[in-house]
Formats: structure tokens, sequence, C-alpha cells
């Protein structure tokens, strides 16, 4: 087998006290920490392998790039390379799966705590004096609820929708699974998906960004979830219409949401979430609940198996 190229175009997105495997197989690798769209088409064209995190991958710059057989996504979701034109060009897609099943689960409960005990609030209450203007030893701006006992509706039953249920079972939560949004019938262990969302006091969302999906949780549904429940998605941003979740806070629809992934990432000050982050029911996150160090570890060590796999004329973790 000839010297592949391997061009990785956003090595920043693992961070550098992370080690990455060498590759078993003869390479040249090129690594950029980051890459603008306009510098794609240059940037693959010699490539015979080219990873990506984040950076978009379309017929426009995929068509000069004429060597290119893999294209090795180093996350979960693969909505950033038109895989229509991959297929058609014979250029394998690969991903990750099952790196963040211990990192996602513990960051959806860590902020189900945070937004149950309103620690964000009491937080941004001592900073403006509240304690000192009750002259008690405790004071209760906002109500507390346990997370025992309570109800999480998860919505996506994959490898993280069942780490975060068997980890929300281990703290005395009972869970329900939705089924898929208008289904007729519900499948065996589903509950049917506008019933979840009015029993659970709080929704967890781990399904993929689809055109179904796309504005899954919107005004209607936020209207039907309980006025105590929170909302936490550390699923994919389009998920959430972003705008009726502000609103449905601030009229106290819901009592909280936690945000781990935004439309658009970075999110600037024009989002709607970043305008009204003060607010002591909402709590965000950039998109780092997939990132412990052992889950980057895991994504990093999967990623070279990939490439691995793949010059070795083997399948692994194909997407197409």
């Amino acid at each position: 087998m000839s010297r592949l190229s391997v061009v990785f175009l956003d090595r920043a997105t693992i961070p550098t006290q992370i080690q990455l495997k060498v590759p078993e197989f003869d390479h040249e690798w090129i690594e950029y920490d980051f890459t603008q769209p306009e510098q794609v088409s240059e940037r693959i064209a010699s490539a015979d392998i080219v990873i990506t995190n984040k950076v978009v991958l379309n017929a426009d710059n995929l068509t000069g790039a004429d060597k290119l057989r893999l294209v090795a996504v180093s996350a979960t979701g693969v909505n950033n390379v038109d895989l229509s034109y991959c297929a058609q060009a014979k250029i394998a897609v690969t991903n990750i799966q099952g790196y963040a099943t211990q990192s996602v689960p513990e960051h959806v409960i860590a902020m189900l705590f945070a937004l149950k005990r309103n620690l964000v609030g009491y937080h941004q209450d001592i900073k403006e004096g509240e304690w000192q203007r009750h002259k008690q030893f405790c004071f209760f701006t906002h109500s507390i609820q346990d997370v025992a006992g309570s109800t999480l509706g998860v919505i996506g039953s994959g490898g993280l929708g069942q780490a975060t249920a068997a980890l929300a079972k281990s703290l005395g939560m009972n869970v329900m699974f939705a089924d898929r949004k208008g289904a007729e019938q519900c499948r065996e262990g589903y509950l049917p998906f506008e019933l979840v969302m009015q029993l659970a006091d709080a929704i967890t969302l781990h399904c993929p960004l689809t055109a179904e999906t796309h504005n899954l949780i919107g005004e209607r549904e936020l209207n039907m979830m309980k006025p105590s429940s929170v909302l936490i998605n550390a699923g994919r941003g389009g998920l959430v219409d972003e705008e009726a979740l502000v609103c449905a806070l601030k009229e106290r629809c819901i009592a909280g949401a936690g945000v781990d992934v935004f439309t658009q990432e970075p999110a600037d000050e024009s989002n709607v979430l970043i305008k009204n982050m003060d607010m002591p029911n909402l709590l965000l996150t950039p998109h780092v609940a997939w990132g412990s160090d052992s889950s980057i570890q895991n994504l990093s060590d999967i990623l070279i198996d990939n490439l691995n796999a793949f010059a070795q004329g083997l399948s692994k973790n194909r997407v197409i």
C-alpha cells in the first residue's frame, strides 16, 4: 500500500493533554488547529484521509479532492458531511460511537441537580447581598426539589440515552422513554411522546438532529410540560426552538433549562440564550458535556482505530 496522506482539519477540538496514537500504516500526517470554510478545498486537495470534527465537507469543497478515500469524523454527528456526495464518489465515512457514555450522562445529571436545587439562583442571590438583607442563617428565594423519586423523560434511546437512564435510576429516579413524536403506535418499553412531556419532572434529549427532529421541542411541547419541570439539552442545538425556550422560562411555563448545545456554535451575543444567560433558571455550558479527559481519550483512540481498520480494508464504525 502506498503512503497515505492524512489531513486533520480541526486538531484543536482535541485538547493538547490528549495523546493521539500514531496510525499503524505508512502515512504523512498534516494537522491544522482550525480550518476556515474558504481554506477547506486547498487543504484536502491531495489528501487520502481527512479528519474533521465540525469543519463542513460538502460537494463544493470535496469535488477537487480526487484522492480522497475516507472522511473520518472525530465525533458522533455527521451532519457536517455531505453523505450523498460521499456515497456517489465512493468516499467512506466513519464516526465515533460509544465514547462518552460516562461523560454526557454525568453532565446531564449535574445540570439536573443544579437546576432542581436552584444552585445558580442562590449563587446569584448571595452575590447580590440577599443573605445579608435576610439576616438569618439561611434564606429561601427559590424552590428546592429533590431528584430522587422524580421522573426523568428520555428522548433518544441510543447509547447516551440508555446510559443517562441507568445513572438516573441509580439515583432513585423513575425513567420513561418517549417514542418518536407523532408515532401512531408505541414500541414496547416506550410511552407516547406527548405523554412523556406531560408527566416528566425533567426531560433530557439524546436524539440525532434530522429534518424530523429539528425544533422537536417548541412552544407547543414546552407548554405541555409541568411548571416545575426542567429541560436539558446535551444532544444537538437544533432540537430546541431557542426563542420558545427563553419565553417558556420567562413566563415560568417550566422551572429551568440546561443547555450544552446551540443552533450555531460558537454562539455569540446575538443568540437568544446568550442574551438571557443571567436568568437564574438558565444554565449554559459550551458544548462540553462529552468532554471529560477520559472520554476524549476514548474518542481519540477510536478515531485512530477507525483509520487503521480502513487502511487494512476492514469496516469499523462506517456510516457509509
